[in-house]
């Protein structure tokens, strides 16, 4: 029997955070899934199941959407698929930082409202 908590819990509610972090680790360079897992790391993706099972639903999301292509590279080891970002996802990314940016002056003002109230 799981414990209930006594509070809500807020896990996994920036999930689509990962989206325009994918984006843009492909604008740097071209990478296969398990290099983009490790890239993420850098914003704050643990690198957990979870997290590999979202990065790549959200891959394959955007593809069919055309943000990004793949092909397969053979090298050492087993064929990897290796993602690009395309025209079409450099917008999308473009997109993605206006929204970002408008949600970082929300998120500010809560959080001084917050700290105000003594809450920090």
């Amino acid at each position: 029997m799981v414990a209930k908590t006594s509070t809500p819990q807020v896990f996994g509610r920036l999930e689509k955070f990962m989206e325009p972090c994918l984006l843009l680790t492909l604008r740097e360079e071209e990478s296969h899934g398990y290099e983009l897992m490790e890239k993420l790391k850098e914003f704050g993706f643990e690198g957990s199941s979870a997290d590999m099972a979202n990065m790549y639903r959200i891959l394959r999301n955007l593809e069919e959407k055309e943000m990004l292509s793949s092909k397969w590279e053979e090298g050492a080891g087993p064929p990897k698929r290796v993602y690009s970002i395309t025209q079409a996802g450099e917008k999308l990314l473009e997109e993605w930082a206006a929204l970002i940016r408008k949600n970082r002056a929300r998120i500010d003002r809560f959080l001084t409202k917050f700290a105000e109230n003594g809450e920090e």
